[in-house]
């Protein structure tokens, strides 16, 4: 079997604390994206490389001194241990699989002369472990501290020096070597109180400077371990994420409100204090800063999964890359247009350039979910379904309102399809309705409400000729509607929740994947099953899409695999490895080059066909 081919990736995960770092070659960035670790070049993002190993969320990200060596840490289930990998850049590929943390590895910092590599348990395990990166061998471990800890950091010059900062705690350690000792000693902060966040030591090994989640910064002595001065007065709002310094002296700090500011050490009223000269807001809480070594600019990254670039000598900033934040529900193309395509996630649907994956549109409405998106056939409206029941029609241009149908559903809308005619809107919802809705442009009317289904409405498709609809549900059947009398013509039944449905292009078979892990061909006109394949080994097969000529159709399951099978011989050709989350929906574009598949993860592959 062979493999697809990944043509690019949009995605970042944003949320992992310090998880986008440019390389030491310049020319480099790497950041994760679910249980993935992806390299861009910095120049063109287009340009990716993947290093796959984790079985679960990457939760830190470390890049040794020289650049020579990458850690990854994870999130793992309660119970478990949770991987630090260290993986060989030029080489691309994993060195050792380091296992001891419980759950969760919090941090990971190399030492300079990257012989050892610190890691940092999550709360379930609060633990320091010193590993010697050449053998992969735990050298000598001990718990963080008596509260819970956030982060580790190496000095920049001694490998026998790292510090580390928490919930009230901040502390030095000393690394006996031949004794495999680590000694910790605390920081005097006076009455200070604060929980640190993140910690940036600076060339010297003279001073560290530390945020916290009060919003400010503090200046530590690291020779007497004495509290110096802190600031600035106005206290960043959500607290202080992370901090870096510039090759002028200035600090760049993120906060959790969005604000990136440059800060200036300098002697205020009360003595030194740090002074914020130039400060922007971001969207989304700022989780990383990326300095590029020797460069005058940053990378910046947000929770909302933005990436931007900001030049210190004029602090402008600049959108480099958007993406979801959340779970990705559903992919529309216009119809048979392959040059962009749509994306529905929590509070916003994303038009995309599929060439390019610039994002074209974005359409917000806050507070709420998006579970499916279809474009009219004539490509003069995005309609899409929503978690507080409304149907809302939007300019795939101007991304502006034109207009909704409130209460279309008790709970959410959860499938949408269209005729050809433009004129007849059908949804499927939560409570199992399916509703046929008369569209025009002065206003929108329910025709029919057919109840039969008695669970979730998943998937709904129309015949090219309107005569008749298909919908398929959890509740175990799939039913082919009459469009003019509004009844049911014929069913289909199995022990399984129908995720999706299809009609074959000439229209004689129905083409079903589920729970039970299986793809079922169907006769349209009778009802009756013709063939069974198994579609996933272990995990249920949530959707499935057909090429235009009816010779192959794709599929994407919980397994996190995209497949791609042969119609007539129903046997699959290719596999694609990729998505760190449950695959949870495929659409092959309508000019049969490309299939755009979307994770739970938040990000969207687009996969080269082989013809």
């Amino acid at each position: 079997m062979s493999t697809l081919e990944i043509e690019n990736v949009i995605g970042f995960a944003g949320d992992v604390s310090e998880g986008l770092i440019a390389h030491p070659d310049r020319k480099n960035m790497i950041y994760p994206l679910g249980s993935n670790l992806v390299i861009a070049k910095i120049a063109n993002p287009k340009e990716q490389l993947f290093l796959q190993g984790h079985s679960n969320k990457i939760s830190c990200v470390a890049v040794s001194p020289s650049g020579r060596y990458i850690a990854t840490g994870q999130i793992t289930h309660m119970g478990f241990q949770a991987d630090i990998i260290v993986w060989d850049y030029e080489k691309l590929e994993k060195v050792h699989t380091l296992t001891l943390h419980k759950v969760k590895v919090q941090s990971l910092s190399f030492s300079p002369s990257e012989k050892y590599l610190a890691s940092l348990g999550g709360q379930d395990d609060n633990n320091i472990v010193i590993w010697d990166v050449e053998t992969g061998e735990p050298v000598c471990g001990s718990p963080a501290s008596n509260d819970l800890a956030l982060t580790i950091q190496y000095f920049q010059t001694r490998d026998d020096m790292l510090v580390t900062g928490g919930n009230y705690n901040l502390r030095v350690w000393e690394f006996d070597v031949p004794n495999r000792k680590i000694r910790p000693t605390d920081c005097n902060l006076g009455q200070l109180k604060r929980v640190y966040t993140c910690i940036y030591v600076d060339e010297n090994d003279e001073f560290m400077y530390c945020g916290s989640t009060s919003g400010d910064l503090i200046q530590v002595n690291l020779a007497t371990k004495l509290f110096r001065c802190s600031g600035p007065k106005t206290h960043f709002s959500e607290g202080v994420n992370c901090i870096t310094q510039m090759a002028d002296g200035d600090f760049i700090v993120g906060a959790g409100d969005g604000t990136v500011a440059k800060l200036r050490l300098a002697a205020g009223r009360g003595g030194l204090t740090f002074l914020p000269t130039k400060s922007a807001r971001l969207q989304g809480s700022v989780t990383s800063l990326a300095r590029h070594p020797g460069a005058q600019y940053l990378l910046i990254g947000t929770n909302k999964s933005n990436m931007y670039s900001l030049t210190n000598s004029d602090f402008k900033i600049q959108l480099r890359s958007t993406c979801h934040y959340s779970r990705i529900n559903d992919i529309a193309f216009p119809e048979g247009y392959a040059d962009v395509f749509a994306t529905c996630s929590m509070n916003d649907i994303r038009v995309w350039n599929s060439r390019t994956g610039v994002e074209l549109l974005r359409i917000n409405v806050q507070g709420v979910e998006c579970y499916c998106i279809t474009f009219m056939k004539d490509g003069g409206s995005i309609v899409s379904g929503w978690s507080d029941g409304k149907i809302r029609a939007f300019g795939p241009q101007s991304g502006a309102e034109l207009y909704s149908i409130n209460d279309a559903h008790q709970g959410g809308v959860t499938a949408l399809a269209c005729t050809s005619d433009n004129e007849r809107l059908i949804s499927g919802g939560e409570d199992g309705q399916v509703r046929v809705w008369k569209v025009t442009k002065q206003s929108r009317v329910m025709i029919a409400s057919m109840k039969e289904h008695k669970s979730t409405v998943n998937d709904i498709r129309v015949r090219a000729n309107d005569s008749e609809c298909v919908s398929a549900s959890s509740d175990g059947s799939c039913i082919i509607w009459d469009m003019s009398r509004f009844a049911r013509n014929n069913s289909l039944f199995a022990s399984t929740f129908f995720k999706s449905i299809l009609y074959h292009p000439d229209e004689s078979q129905l083409l079903t994947c589920g729970t039970d892990r299986k793809i079922t061909y169907w006769d349209a006109y009778d009802g009756s099953g013709i063939r069974i394949i198994d579609g996933s080994e272990t995990a249920e097969l949530n959707s499935i899409d057909i090429s235009r000529d009816g010779k192959v159709f794709a599929s994407g399951a919980s397994d996190k695999t995209v497949k791609l099978w042969l119609y007539d011989e129903g046997e699959v050709t290719h596999e694609g490895f990729g998505h760190s989350g449950n695959v949870v929906k495929v659409k092959m574009s309508p000019d049969g080059v490309n299939v755009i598949s979307v994770g739970e993860e938040g990000a969207i592959f687009k996969w080269r066909l082989p013809h």
